[in-house]
């Protein structure tokens, strides 16, 4: 598994790159530990949002998303829109890891000023689209397929969207056009938790059957156990060339606040918060006792 120590600067790390399945699960408690250590320094934050898609984004950015670290605008890069923009914590450290940006930045994480905010923003850091109100990413997703598809780039485009942000009629609207364009260069990862801000994803306005929604509109649907770090990473390893005429969704089924006994256990209680001194022990002895 690449990180910044073992990578030439000017390096392109490619996809499908070496790591092995407890590297990568290692990754992921690594991503929270570094929420953690991030929500704290800010003095609150997304926790149990953040840790149940940790396993989706340790696969993707150690071993599936093709990338020059040293230029994060690189055109041939495949290119990663974090829809769920609460859980853009969990980005930061990733990107100081692999050298996208300095990492000294991370110092600097909840003050004002900083260039990595709490919803990732485009104007101050190398992100494909910023976050704020949900719903709007896969739009985007959408239009920057259908640009690499006018240049002749063979990039993908990756979106992680919330359950809960599918309640969001845009989204709707894209995945039509996403078939419609016959963007098989384009994936949707829903992090299907079951949870939104308010509570319960089906209490405010039910969304399933999510399979059989996505495959009424024409596209390929893989359901799949997103915290399963084999599960995903043979979903990436097994994606359709980007030629390919059929927009892709896998639907992680996850647990809000994975990895944590106490966040799986409430998980709607951590949406956001800050951890006693206790807690955070409490925490980081269960989730460092994984990764011997």
């Amino acid at each position: 598994m690449v990180t910044q120590a073992e990578a030439p600067a000017s390096e392109i790390l490619e996809r499908g790159r070496p790591a092995t399945l407890k590297e990568l699960s290692d990754r992921a408690d690594w991503i929270r530990l570094e929420t953690i250590k991030l929500i704290e320094q800010a003095g609150f934050g997304h926790y149990s949002s953040t840790f149940s898609c940790a396993e989706v984004l340790s696969a993707l950015y150690y071993h599936t998303l093709r990338l020059r670290p040293s230029e994060p605008r690189w055109p041939d890069r495949d290119r990663f829109l974090l829809g769920k923009g609460h859980a853009g914590v969990g980005l930061w450290s990733i990107f100081a890891d692999l050298g996208i940006f300095p990492k000294d930045w991370l110092d600097t994480y909840g003050h004002l000023g900083s260039p990595i905010t709490d919803h990732p923003n485009m104007t101050t850091a190398p992100v494909d689209f910023g976050s704020g109100s949900l719903g709007h990413n896969l739009s985007v997703s959408v239009g920057i397929a259908i640009a690499g598809r006018i240049q002749g780039r063979d990039y993908r485009t990756f979106v992680v969207t919330g359950d809960g942000e599918l309640q969001e009629g845009q989204v709707w609207e894209a995945a039509m056009a996403g078939s419609h364009y016959h963007l098989g260069n384009l994936i949707c990862i829903v992090d299907a938790n079951g949870f939104s801000g308010g509570g319960a994803t089906s209490k405010a306005m039910n969304i399933e059957p999510l399979a059989d929604r996505f495959s009424a509109f024409g596209w390929r649907v893989h359901e799949i156990n997103g915290n399963d770090i084999g599960e995903v990473v043979e979903t990436f390893d097994n994606l359709p060339d980007p030629s390919d005429q059929q927009p892709t969704c896998i639907i992680a089924r996850t647990k809000k606040g994975a990895g944590l006994r106490m966040m799986e256990a409430e998980p709607q209680t951590w949406h956001m918060g800050l951890m006693t001194p206790e807690q955070r022990d409490a925490a980081k002895a269960e989730i460092e006792s994984r990764m011997q």
